[in-house]
């Protein structure tokens, strides 16, 4: 949502949507950074916000605005921000969640994919939609971890199996949090 539909102007200058973007971007990386950080005990693995702010932010914000978001993220975290979950630098890409910060790049993206081709509109679709975008992140994470593993079993084992429970409920809740703001907006 640009800075002029915050304002409830409906014809914005350029400069304004430029803007608008800008700060949306920032405050998404922003909100990013701070979901490494909120951690919610769980067993067997503590489970994190990051992913349901990923799924979130490309839900409302669409494909070309998420993607900058969470790119934007990655170039913080990349370069020494200590924005990822234990810290930061251009080592962190190469470790076992590598995989997963590139697919939150890429969920971001389909997530605004299909958000953009009406699949807000509906709770069960956009559930289904922040699913499918959740799936992609696991594609990537999964993937990588089974390379720097060099074991795919114990990739799935440990970066997919325990997480099974905490992303039904945040998938579930950022459908229905983009959902809600779809129909309000």
């Amino acid at each position: 949502m640009t800075l002029g539909a915050w304002l409830g102007r409906e014809e914005v200058g350029a400069r304004e949507r430029v803007l608008g973007s800008v700060v949306s971007v920032l405050v998404g990386s922003a909100l990013l950074a701070l979901a490494t950080r909120v951690e919610i005990p769980f067993w067997p693995v503590p489970l994190n916000m990051q992913t349901f702010v990923v799924l979130t932010l490309g839900l409302i914000y669409g494909p070309a605005l998420g993607l900058a978001t969470v790119l934007t993220y990655i170039a913080e975290g990349l370069a020494g921000l200590p924005v990822f979950a234990h810290g930061g630098g251009p080592a962190y890409i190469a470790g076992p969640t590598g995989g997963y910060l590139i697919g939150f790049a890429a969920a971001a993206w389909t997530a605004g994919q299909l958000a953009h081709r009406g699949w807000l509109r509906n709770p069960v679709t956009a559930v289904a939609a922040a699913l499918i975008a959740n799936i992609v992140v696991y594609l990537f994470g999964v993937s990588w971890l089974a390379v720097v593993l060099g074991d795919a079993g114990k990739a799935v084992a440990v970066g997919l199996t325990p997480f099974l429970l905490g992303a039904a409920l945040k998938v579930t809740g950022a459908g229905l949090l983009a959902h809600a703001f779809d129909r309000w907006r």
